[in-house]
């Protein structure tokens, strides 16, 4: 895929990334692209990008490992257990490592669930990787059940995030799933 002749718009964005999507299939490609064609879409932002989810911290590194993966004679993990690892992403350095239930991104990925929040110096235990990040969402990746990271948007404006970049975003993330099955 040909880098676009002017600058992608929210519109632009699932367009360009379901194509840029569908050229490809491996997936660390397509989180390195999608952090940058989301990095360029989306205004005022600081940071997006991805993080892996990882069982324990002494797991073997692969893309992706599976929440109900356990090495042989281990008890089976949960999304209680575990961290997420920094993944492909555009900004700032970032925090490496996020223990699974703390901050946003670790509230996803316990939860599963979306984390729209419009002040993250009002969210208990609130990780500031970036002391300029005022609001975050984060969608957690769920394969089959199975929890394979995050996605995550910072950006520097309060009250950044709305229910369509919600929409937006959970849709990319459901793409990009999609990807993974494809492949």
């Amino acid at each position: 895929m040909s880098v676009p002749a002017h600058r992608l718009t929210p519109e632009d964005l699932l367009s360009a990334a379901t194509g840029l999507m569908a050229a490809e299939q491996d997936p660390l490609a397509n989180m390195a692209n999608l952090s940058a064609l989301i990095f360029e879409a989306l205004p005022d932002l600081n940071w997006a990008g991805f993080y892996l989810y990882r069982p324990h911290a002494t797991a073997p590194a692969t893309l992706f490992t599976l929440a109900s993966a356990a090495p042989s004679g281990q008890p089976e993990a949960s999304s209680s257990q575990g961290e997420l690892v920094l993944g492909p992403f555009q900004g700032r350095v970032a925090c490496t490592r996020i223990a699974m239930g703390k901050g946003v991104c670790g509230t996803a990925a316990q939860t599963r669930t979306t984390q729209r929040v419009a002040d993250v110096h009002a969210f208990p235990g609130h990780i500031a990787c970036d002391a300029a990040s005022a609001s975050e969402i984060v969608i957690p990746l769920v394969a089959q059940g199975h929890l394979l990271g995050v996605l995550d948007l910072d950006s520097p404006r309060k009250d950044r995030f709305s229910p369509a970049d919600q929409t937006l975003l959970e849709t990319l993330v459901t793409t990009f799933l999609a990807t993974l099955s494809a492949a």
